[in-house]
């Protein structure tokens, strides 16, 4: 079998337009009538590319049940590595009180959380997959929660909180693919949601009744609606004291995302230059390299988090549909190999993928729109940075290897 073969056409050529558009923009980031650092990332960017292309093919090369056995070792290599990190990692940019790059001789290697999201699909792949029935109680998602609670919780000591959050988002995508209820997924997710509604009485109130009313309808064990009522009370109780935790420069953004106009030329400034850049763009946008809020750095973070700012300026609302587009392409051959997989162990790592795609595209593009908090999540494919653009080829190997065994088996499947 020759090795056009062994690829997943559908999804090698999404990925291939998607890291051409992505450099393509990448470039015209760095194009600025004030000189900035970033003239020079997208040459950077190539030498990820590389980096990244080569770990995609030598993962497609790995037995399943090799990578499958080895996914333990992978995942604790994964913690040790955070921890060296929050000894001796540092920061940068508007995160500089940050501990999550590891750095040598001054220059910045990348950050391992980014890798971690990968061993926490496996390890969660690997235990759903070694059950015969999904987990049907809270008391059984005790140890997939912990699985990727533990990675995140030293993400967030660092604190990376936008991290964090893709860890959630690779769970609770994982849990759903190997057929956890909905009503018990609503049920686990919602102290996270007493923690944010806490801020208002009023909210928090109406959520809290909300959920009584949940918990009459979908009657779960006793102890169990003793558990999610303890922890939703828990977390509006700590939501204050957790919120004077954070980073100062934390607590703006969350504020600047209510109001941008609270602080317009500091932490509400992001927000306002993206909306006006985006919204300048009209249908056709104004040109390759072209954009004025771009050109003169008045777009912040333009070649990493705010990346697709640039897209809906110079490209305007047809470069949009056309990158949206390609993401939903994505994220729908992802899911039709992990439908197609004749295991549940390659499904589950296929979904997982996804799931690690789809809320890093929610939340960056939200964030560019004002619909989501910013938190620094960059966009896949787009966004610079190597140690992200790297997990991306990984994972797109992991479901690249799903999609082949698939292929060999002849298995057909929607």
């Amino acid at each position: 079998m020759t090795f056009g073969k062994r690829l997943d056409t559908p999804l090698a050529a999404v990925v291939t337009v998607l890291t051409v558009y992505g450099l393509l923009v990448l470039y015209s980031a760095g194009q600025t009538d004030v000189p900035t650092a970033a003239a020079h990332l997208w040459s950077r960017q190539l030498i990820w590319l590389a980096m990244g292309l080569t770990g995609a093919v030598l993962v497609m090369r790995i037995s399943p049940r090799l990578l499958e056995w080895a996914t333990p070792a992978c995942y604790a290599a994964g913690l040790l590595v955070l921890l060296v990190t929050l000894a001796i990692g540092t920061g940068g940019g508007t995160a500089a009180s940050e501990r999550s790059w590891i750095t040598l001789g001054g220059v910045r290697l990348g950050q391992p959380s980014e890798l971690v999201k990968i061993t926490v699909i496996l390890m969660l792949a690997r235990y759903l997959a070694s059950r015969r029935d999904a987990p049907n109680s809270l008391r059984e998602l005790v140890l997939p929660v912990v699985i990727a609670a533990v990675p995140a919780g030293l993400v967030v000591l660092q604190p990376d909180l936008g991290s964090a959050i893709v860890f959630a988002g690779i769970l609770f995508a994982m849990l759903y693919w190997a057929g956890v209820r909905v009503p018990l997924l609503i049920l686990l997710a919602s102290p996270i949601a007493s923690l944010f509604l806490a801020f208002n009485p009023w909210t928090w109130a109406g959520w809290m009744l909300v959920l009584c009313v949940l918990l009459l309808i979908w009657r779960p064990y006793v102890w169990e609606s003793m558990a999610v009522l303890g922890g939703n009370l828990l977390m509006g109780i700590i939501a204050f004291p957790l919120w004077k935790h954070l980073a100062p420069y934390q607590q703006h953004r969350f504020i600047s995302f209510l109001n941008p106009d609270v602080d317009p030329r500091a932490t509400g400034w992001h927000i306002i230059q993206s909306k006006i850049a985006i919204g300048s763009g009209g249908w056709l946008g104004k040109g390759f390299t072209m954009g004025t809020q771009k050109r003169l750095a008045f777009l912040p973070a333009q070649p990493t988090d705010f990346i697709f700012s640039v897209v809906g300026e110079e490209l305007g609302f047809v470069g949009v549909l056309i990158a949206l587009w390609l993401f939903f392409a994505l994220l729908a051959i992802l899911v039709r190999a992990a439908r197609r997989s004749p295991d549940p162990f390659g499904g589950l790592v296929a979904f997982g993928v996804a799931g690690l795609f789809f809320t890093h595209i929610f939340e960056n593009i939200g964030m560019t729109a004002n619909v989501m908090p910013i938190t620094g999540i960059p966009l896949p494919f787009f966004s610079y940075g190597g140690s992200f653009l790297l997990a991306c080829f990984l994972a797109v190997g992991l479901a690249m290897r799903v999609a082949r065994e698939g292929h060999e088996l002849g298995y057909h499947g929607l």
